[in-house]
């Protein structure tokens, strides 16, 4: 017996063919697109968005009395970002202001004294010539009595007075070289003082130094325009030195990429070359960009533990190396970029031969 179709049948064969047809004509435009791109373009999707992302670090410790920006915050360059308690660093700043001016005013003190014994050093010193000139004339004359007393014309007695008169001028000449010589161990000791009274004055001006430098530590600013990310502090909350309070985006640096192409991909790379990116966010948009820097090595090679082939486990894997794509466009287009978004990168292939 003879099977018969209804119209019905016909028309969903007929439209089930053309439906066949289209979705082969489709792929096969896909397939030839596909092919052609791999053709064209050394391409891989194991590639991100970079930026400088920095935390925001802590150089003095105590509790935190303000926070002055909120996640997701667009900052400019010395904007205040936190503020610390600085009664302890005040006080200490203060102290060394104190000890500071008493150093000071000991440093006065030693001068006027330099200043006093010098006079009383130069008072002695005229002492010893005077001393002197007498000690000369008393020995003069007794140099004549005792020229007329060996004549026998001056009296024993006479003789005696002029010897003790000698001898007391030659006493005074000693005693008054003595008080100059002491005079100027005591000016000498007062510079020695002077000495270390200015290299305290200097060590605690270093001190004040930093004590003013821990002081502008209480307050915390932004280092460039920026745009603040997670925010991990709270009024009140007691840190530390060398804490992470929060992350900051660089918006005054540009955005980069980074593309970690198979080794077998790198061959005709070089720097300068022009580069394509589509960003798995934006598929319609095509960012422009060039090399800038192929990696020195493997990303393997980079991490914590590389791997060492030599331990007789080996199977060979295909390296990827790390190409740094600067992004070109203007900074109003890479703006809607972000930090570690996935991205395509198509680089042209160049024919040689």
């Amino acid at each position: 017996m003879k099977k018969k179709y209804t119209v019905t049948d016909q028309v969903i064969t007929k439209i089930t063919g053309w439906i066949a047809v289209l979705v082969i004509i489709a792929i096969s435009i896909w397939g030839i697109a596909t092919l052609y791109g791999y053709y064209k373009f050394e391409q891989t999707n194991d590639a991100q968005v970079q930026e400088y992302v920095n935390p925001v670090i802590s150089r003095a410790g105590g509790f935190i009395v303000a926070v002055k920006f909120e996640e997701n915050q667009y900052v400019k360059k010395g904007d205040t970002l936190l503020i610390i308690d600085n009664q302890e660093y005040d006080l200490q700043q203060r102290q060394t202001e104190a000890s500071l001016s008493q150093a000071t005013a000991k440093l006065e003190v030693l001068g006027i004294n330099e200043f006093t014994l010098e006079k009383d050093a130069a008072a002695a010193e005229a002492q010893i010539a005077a001393n002197k000139a007498k000690l000369l004339k008393q020995q003069l004359d007794f140099d004549r009595y005792k020229k007329l007393f060996d004549e026998e014309s001056a009296t024993k007695q006479q003789m005696e007075n002029i010897q003790a008169t000698l001898d007391v001028n030659s006493s005074e000449y000693l005693v008054s070289k003595e008080n100059f010589s002491a005079s100027k161990s005591k000016v000498n000791d007062v510079r020695a003082e002077k000495v270390v009274a200015i290299a305290e004055i200097n060590r605690l001006k270093a001190l004040l130094l930093r004590h003013k430098l821990d002081l502008s530590y209480t307050v915390l600013r932004a280092p460039y325009n920026g745009r603040m990310g997670r925010r991990t502090v709270e009024v009140g909350q007691m840190i530390d030195a060398g804490a992470v309070l929060a992350f900051i985006v660089n918006n005054e640096t540009d955005k980069w990429v980074v593309a970690n192409y198979k080794e077998t991909q790198i061959e005709h790379m070089q720097l300068g070359d022009s580069v394509e990116v589509i960003a798995d966010a934006y598929p319609d948009q095509k960012f422009k960009g060039t090399i800038i820097s192929l990696s020195p090595a493997t990303g393997s090679s980079f991490s914590l533990l590389p791997p060492d082939n030599s331990t007789g486990n080996y199977v060979k894997i295909v390296q990827r190396v790390p190409v740094r794509i600067k992004l070109t466009d203007a900074k109003t287009e890479t703006e809607k970029l972000k930090v570690g978004m996935n991205v395509n990168v198509f680089i042209p292939r160049k024919r040689h031969g």
